[in-house]
């Protein structure tokens, strides 16, 4: 059976931030994933995850100038210094909140910037990223992201992603796959699925078109592929990053049959 994680910067938006750990448990769920912890001091943190008895199962390195759009700085050449700054935070971050899995985000390219070049940069950071992780037992994930949703960024269909971690060649770097932005770039779900599962790490859900709610209102059969994923093995996280049409727990009909969902009395 599928293990969902709650994505705390788009479900319970109703909520502050820092109440969405207690409705998320309170929901059933057992993990809690979520963009960025940087604007909280991660001991405050911890103590929410203490508090509800969750999991972190990932989050993002710094991505730049999020407010300005930028999406990551780890194929972008000339900002090696910045992601390798971004990258200790990250990892202290991790630390403090039991975090074995960390998503670095490659970036919007420059208009004009040479393709190879940047894959080359990527390589070496995630190199480097991926040596400096396997010191603190932290897996290093990248995630193909379609332009659709955020037009120029680097990394965007799984065989390329391949291509970049045997190009890297550490132990330590996986894919991070998203079924919603693999629909929208590429399709083939199951397919892909059994062909990359040797690389999978964590996968994430949403439903296409809207990125709403996983369930019977969009295109992909959820049900499948979660069926797919226990018979492949699969045992690590599935995060839930989309954005409810409503109520968080209005919407979580979809989850019920898995353990989650409902409201607490």
């Amino acid at each position: 059976m599928p293990r969902f994680a709650a994505n705390l910067s788009l479900m319970f938006p109703e909520l502050a931030f820092l109440d969405r750990f207690g409705a998320a448990a309170r929901a059933g769920f057992k993990a809690v994933e979520y963009l960025f912890p940087y604007a909280y001091p991660p001991d405050l943190l911890a103590e929410r995850l203490s508090e509800t008895g969750l999991t972190q199962a990932l989050f993002n390195l710094p991505p730049g100038d999020w407010d300005a759009g930028e999406r990551g700085t780890a194929a972008l050449p000339g900002r090696e210094a910045e992601f390798r700054a971004g990258l200790d935070s990250a990892l202290a971050y991790a630390k403090a909140l039991g975090c074995r899995r960390l998503h670095a985000m490659a970036g919007i390219v420059p208009e004009g910037a040479d393709p190879a070049e940047c894959e080359a940069v990527y390589v070496r950071n995630l190199r480097f990223a991926a040596t400096a992780a396997a010191a603190a037992g932290v897996a290093i994930l990248i995630e193909p992201i379609n332009t659709r949703d955020m037009p120029g960024y680097f990394l965007t269909r799984t065989d390329q992603a391949r291509r970049v971690i045997e190009a890297v060649g550490a132990d330590n770097l996986f894919l991070q796959y998203d079924l919603y932005h693999a629909q929208i770039s590429e399709g083939f779900l199951s397919e892909t699925l059994r062909a990359n599962r040797d690389i999978i790490r964590h996968v994430q859900i949403a439903g296409v078109p809207g990125r709403h709610e996983p369930d019977d209102r969009q295109e992909i059969n959820y049900p499948f592929l979660f069926e797919l994923l226990d018979s492949l093995g699969y045992d690590g996280w599935v995060g839930c990053e989309y954005r409810p049409r409503g109520d968080t727990l209005d919407g979580l009909g979809w989850a019920v049959p898995y353990g989650v969902g409902g409201r607490s009395t």
